[in-house]
């Protein structure tokens, strides 16, 4: 019987982090031991007060280990980096964003590792991320393999240097074992949330920040109000951000009422059973997790035409699709939902089956597990190596 596949799980990021959180813990967690020895390993900057993930590593079964650094560019990381591959006798270094991404590359040249990258997305708007970006997509070009998250994704990585047999897509998958709605929680969710039993609640899930354009869901309600002209409609925004300030005065610009701002909550699988629909109005994603488990949890979706949402949801078979951008066009998706319950069913009952077959957390697993025996083969780590000494 051959040695498990030995994986580095690699990752830095603030705060609660995000979609690849749940990613990474999950396919940890599942993975099957006696064929891949997975350990997470987080970068995490000790002035980082709200840093969540180690509290959510502990209720899984997951061999989970932090680096902790004092700042960005803190050279203590790259010892405590090679003395953690040593001793785990890793053969995979999976990164999952720029800063880890570069860590791996480096990795790969001094010891007898294997480089593999999952970009999630390039969301940041600010020149130095841009700039690091472009230095991102340069590094992970080199890599023998990369996995985008969506085609849209792959084309960008392909458009600027990847060779086309070195990028896979691997669309995100979700468990639907754990997320599976149970209508006895509805009245316990609402409650939670304040809401009432006839309340028609309109509900999000997401960083507060620019990437997700919450600004223009709340427009999109207001529209919605001054159409329906209902005093029972309610929107949700679960999340925390940067922007919280700024959607607060939004509202209060458009003196839109009954939207709550929930911020950061543990509970979204019970909270989704409060919503009547679920709204992604983002600017760009990756593969988002949280239509992932609006599909599962048979939320009604209205999603905006971005990254690779259109790759899980069909158009008017899983859910309904709009324009970026466009409040108009999310707040008539988002009566239409109402207004035609049968239809509506339909789209959830299809969601749902998808999330059961082809975007099962299987299916994905899977997937990325062929990546690791592929790169983990006797012939091809060796012609890596030689090939990545010389990169």
């Amino acid at each position: 019987m051959r040695e498990p596949v030995r994986v580095l799980e690699l990752r830095s990021v603030r705060g609660t982090g995000g979609g690849p959180e749940k990613t990474i813990l999950i396919g940890a967690a599942q993975s099957d031991p006696t064929r891949y020895a997975v350990t997470v390993c987080y970068i995490r900057d000790r002035r980082d007060d709200v840093f969540t993930i180690d509290e959510r590593a502990a209720r899984l079964p997951v061999d989970y280990v932090e680096i902790l650094e004092r700042h960005s560019f803190d050279p203590s990381i790259w010892p405590a980096l090679r003395r953690l591959v040593r001793e785990r006798r890793i053969d995979i270094v999976h990164s999952h964003d720029y800063k880890t991404n570069f860590y791996a590359w480096l990795l790969a040249k001094v010891e007898p590792v294997v480089p593999l990258a999952t970009l999630h997305g390039y969301t940041g708007l600010s020149s130095r991320e841009r700039l690091y970006y472009a230095v991102d997509k340069r590094i992970v070009s080199r890599f023998p393999l990369t996995i985008a998250v969506s085609d849209d994704l792959r084309r960008e990585l392909v458009r600027t240097g990847s060779h086309p047999d070195r990028v896979v897509r691997v669309l995100n998958g979700i468990d639907d074992r754990l997320f599976r709605r149970d209508d006895s929680l509805r009245s316990h969710a609402r409650a939670l949330l304040e809401l009432g039993p006839s309340d028609m609640v309109v509900g999000t899930v997401g960083r507060l920040a620019h990437q997700k354009r919450f600004d223009v869901l709340i427009q999109a309600f207001h529209e919605l109000c001054r159409r329906r002209r209902h005093d029972a409609l309610r929107l949700v925004i679960v999340g925390d951000g940067s922007l919280r300030r700024t959607l607060e005065q939004e509202c209060a610009r458009l003196a839109v009422p009954n939207v709550r701002l929930v911020g950061h909550r543990d509970d979204v699988v019970l909270l989704h059973h409060a919503f009547d629909v679920f709204v992604q109005s983002s600017d760009y994603e990756g593969t988002p997790n949280a239509v992932l488990e609006a599909m599962a949890l048979g939320t009604p979706i209205v999603a905006t035409d971005v990254g690779g949402t259109t790759e899980l949801v069909t158009p008017d078979v899983h859910g309904l699709i709009v324009p970026a951008r466009e409040p108009a066009a999310i707040a008539e998706a988002i009566e239409r939902t109402f207004a035609d319950a049968e239809a509506t069913r339909r789209r959830v009952a299809a969601a749902r089956r998808r999330v059961e077959t082809e975007l099962s957390f299987r299916a994905r697993m899977s997937a990325v597990e062929h990546i690791y025996d592929t790169l983990a083969g006797p012939e091809s780590n060796a012609a890596l190596q030689h090939r990545l000494k010389r990169a």
